[in-house]
Order: C-alpha cells, then sequence, then structure tokens
C-alpha cells in the first residue's frame, strides 16, 4: 500500500512529492549555479571555466529528473499498474523519458 505522501492525482496532473525538501535543495542549489555562471560572463571569466559551471548545473538538473522519474515509477506508474491503467502511464513514462534523453 501507498504512503500518504505517495499519493497520485492523474485527473488534475498532480503528485505530493515524497522528495520535496530534496528536490527543492539541489534546486535552489543550481539557481546558486546559475547565478554565479551569470556572475562570472559579467565578469568576463574564463570560456572553459564557465563552460566547466554550465556542465555543473546540467549534471545537477539531470539528477532533479532522475529523481522525480524514479519516483514516478515506484509511485504513479507502479499505482496506475495495479489498478488498470497501466499501458496509458507506461506510453507517457517513455514519452518523458524521451523527451529527457533528446535534451
Amino acid at each position: 500500500m501507498k504512503s500518504p505522501d505517495q499519493v497520485c492525482h492523474p485527473g488534475d496532473k498532480t503528485v505530493v512529492q515524497p522528495h520535496k525538501a530534496l528536490l527543492l535543495k539541489r534546486l535552489n542549489r543550481v539557481a546558486g549555479q546559475v547565478k554565479g555562471i551569470s556572475k562570472m560572463i559579467e565578469e568576463d571569466r574564463y570560456c572553459v571555466d564557465i563552460v566547466t559551471q554550465v556542465s555543473a548545473v546540467k549534471s545537477a538538473l539531470d539528477e532533479v529528473v532522475l529523481r522525480l522519474l524514479e519516483d514516478h515509477v515506484s509511485g504513479c506508474v507502479q499505482d496506475a499498474i495495479q489498478h488498470g491503467g497501466g499501458e496509458k502511464a507506461i506510453s507517457e513514462l517513455i514519452q518523458v523519458t524521451r523527451k529527457f534523453i533528446r535534451s
């Protein structure tokens, strides 16, 4: 049985994120990194250093997406499969995974 903090609401496309605090902490860190990149550009810093920081931001965002996908599979998709909506949930998962891979 799912815990209350993993409840999916597919009709209104909402879900209680089980790792909300972790995700927000990571995203706040990314926001700080992006601000730092802007400052580096304003200060005419070395291009390679800027690219390195952009790469770090992309990696951090990838980790956020992977956590979201993991939670989605173990929560919403699993729930949909158990309640007869598995085909739609799996199709949606494949579609969003393709978007992630192409980005």
